[in-house]
């Protein structure tokens, strides 16, 4: 049992939690949900004893495991597999002791530890890290791989597949769903299902909760309040009580408003005077019933641009992806306004190839493509945020979109999104996960779109920031394509979904569940193919001819692979200068006297400097990925051979 009594916890000058209390039962699955900043992380660092409370109790049955995501990954040059099995302790204590015994020559205590080892499963723990690894989006090619080599996104997995690792009897996961694809998000909802111990989760992702917690705890006002049930039920609750305390509100002010007109009228009569002491004494005992109310400062549109073509933007017959390996063929795809399409399809299938070729970051390998004369594209995708300017304000950023915009017309703008007052002037990089995101969201509204392209836009976004995203796309006039692993956020956006797989584009008649249903068949197909490709290699042993023939085929690759690492490293290189010149040209940019009538032509010259660069910086990174993509292939086949 979990069991916090009076608690009061402080970060600073900050309060989020005081005289609070909760109760949570072993084998419970708990929802832990609230707006940015409430301090839900600060209670897991709590449970995980990093923090400790400024007053009350925190109490934890001794002798428990908890298990958590790790924010960094440290051990870089251990191999994917290696670092996940790293989560079970008690398989890598005995491990080590089995090593020691066997060094020393202890045959006595052999017997005894290959026993614990069977009774912890140990021989089948590297197949079942295997299996997270791979439920969680990791190819067997991946997990050979250096941890060091993985971008950070994945780094965020295989702490996950870490953490799911470890034997534990609490699991904290703090937005788990954050970087995974639907796939990825659905595998990890059943296993979650089938977690024996305790699960405190942390999570944005609505459907997610439904369809895994048994409870919800709301921080709000310092306060942790438990509800039994899913987040729908927790919402139809919330409903009903903002409702009572509504009424109540009500008429107590009704009572308030009673009280104080008789001692207005009475107080002076000396019949009455006793009275009228006695109403004031009632005043002043009352406990004030505050106004019920939801805070969400978030009430943004998507306004479409005031010229619309038709079509709005036409690919057919093309090849998409990169030039050594394509990765999707012959799509033909027509946007038309009010186009609503969601994207599905396996990890690492080409969604995100399909969105970055109908922006233009990726050039069609081949095929025909239309572009309507009015069309304005709005596009979100991760990379976007580390492409803000740090040094930049939220009100800076939008400055420079339209530098002829008044002040207050862009800080009532910014309002919208959640900026208010000196948060607008703020510098970005002070600002979290979720502030970024809604600063990339608000450049894109700016410009008022007609095509949105959305790759995973709530990442990082709280419960009301989604809301207010689902609420947008659903008031937007143009088109919308949309890759996301939020089902909410799909359900109430898409009319049609397309699924990309095999190298193909096709409509998928269904909807999300029978979508879960034809990856379950995908999976179990792919599984039996892997079997039986396994069985013909193990049944089948290669002639001497065939085996010089293997040889031949890896000393070439191998003789490919050096070129093209060179070629790799050389255009990092290239971007790493052309980065640091343009954050030098965006800190002058970041000077206000530069916005002044005297020096127009300057900021002209600038921001022409800032977009030439921009676009340098785009070129050198489509064709670093290329040469990355052509690297990864070769050295999978390598792997292979």
């Amino acid at each position: 049992m979990i069991q916090l009594s009076k608690l009061s916890l402080h970060r600073g000058t900050q309060f989020l939690l005081e005289q609070a209390d909760l109760t949570i039962y072993p084998g419970w699955k708990v929802g832990i949900i609230g707006a940015n900043g409430v301090g839900k992380s600060s209670l897991f660092k709590l449970l995980l004893g990093e923090l400790q409370p400024d007053a009350g109790d925190c109490y934890l049955p001794p002798h428990l495991t908890i298990a958590h995501m790790a924010q960094e990954v440290t051990a870089i040059n251990r191999t994917v597999l290696d670092y996940v099995l790293d989560g079970d302790k008690a398989l890598r204590r005995i491990q080590h002791a089995l090593e020691q015994a066997e060094a020393n020559g202890a045959n006595d205590q052999l017997g005894e530890l290959h026993a614990e080892l069977d009774a912890i499963e140990g021989y089948s723990a590297s197949a079942r890290g295997q299996q997270l690894l791979a439920g969680l989006g990791f190819t067997p090619a991946d997990m050979q791989k250096e941890v060091k080599a993985l971008s950070g996104g994945w780094r965020i997995r295989l702490n996950l597949a870490q953490a799911l690792m470890c034997r534990s009897d609490i699991l904290l996961l703090d937005e788990p769903t954050n970087h995974l694809d639907l796939d990825a998000t659905l595998w990890l909802e059943q296993w979650l299902k089938n977690y024996p111990g305790t699960l405190l989760l942390i999570s944005h992702d609505r459907d997610f909760l439904d369809q895994v917690v048994t409870h919800i705890t709301h921080m709000y006002q310092q306060q942790l309040t438990l509800y039994k049930g899913q987040y729908s039920a927790f919402e139809r609750a919330k409903a009903e009580r903002l409702s009572q305390q509504q009424a109540q509100f009500e008429k107590q002010q009704q009572r308030i408003a009673e009280i104080e007109q008789f001692v207005r009228r009475f107080k002076a009569k000396a019949s009455k005077a006793k009275q009228a002491q006695s109403r004031v004494k009632e005043l002043e005992r009352m406990e004030q019933i505050s106004a019920a109310h939801i805070d969400s400062p978030f009430t943004f549109h998507f306004y479409s641009s005031d010229k619309v073509s038709n079509p709005l933007l036409s690919i057919r017959e093309a090849d998409c992806g990169y030039a050594a390996s394509p990765i999707l063929k012959n799509i033909s795809l027509t946007l038309v306004p009010g186009s609503r399409i969601g994207l599905l399809g396996p990890n690492g299938a080409g969604k995100s190839t399909l969105i970055k070729t109908l922006v233009g970051d990726l050039a069609q390998l081949s095929g025909e493509r239309y572009s309507g004369e009015h069309l304005r594209v709005g596009y979100f995708a991760q990379h976007q945020l580390e492409a803000l300017d740090l040094e930049a304000s939220p009100l800076l950023h939008i400055m420079r979109l339209s530098p002829q915009a008044t002040d207050q017309e862009v800080r009532n703008y910014l309002g919208s999104f959640g900026f208010m007052g000196n948060d607008a002037l703020e510098p970005v990089k002070r600002f979290s996960g979720g502030e970024k995101a809604r600063v990339a969201l608000a450049l894109i509204a700016w410009q008022k779109p007609n095509l949105l392209l959305l790759d995973e836009p709530t990442n990082h976004l709280d419960l009301e920031v989604r809301h207010a995203l689902t609420v947008a796309m659903q008031e937007f006039e143009g088109a919308v394509i949309l890759v996301s692993h939020d089902r909410h956020l799909l359900r109430n956006t898409v009319d049609q979904f397309l699924l990309v797989a095999n190298g193909k584009v096709e409509e998928f008649s269904g909807d999300l569940d029978d979508y879960q249903k034809w990856l379950t068949e995908q999976r179990r197909s792919e599984q039996q193919n892997n079997s039986n490709e396994t069985e013909t290699r193990e049944n089948r042993s290669l002639s001497a001819t065939e085996r010089k023939a293997q040889k031949r085929e890896a000393a070439e690759l191998r003789k490919k692979l050096s070129p093209l690492k060179a070629q790799t490293n050389k255009l990092e290189k290239q971007l790493e200068t052309l980065h640091a010149k343009l954050n030098s040209i965006e800190t002058e940019l970041g000077d206000s006297s530069l916005y002044e009538a005297a020096n127009k032509e300057k900021l002209k010259e600038t921001l022409n400097s800032q977009a030439q660069l921009k676009q340098q910086i785009d070129d050198t990174e489509t064709q670093w990925m290329e040469q990355l993509e052509n690297l990864e292939t070769l050295e999978l086949a390598l792997a292979i051979n």
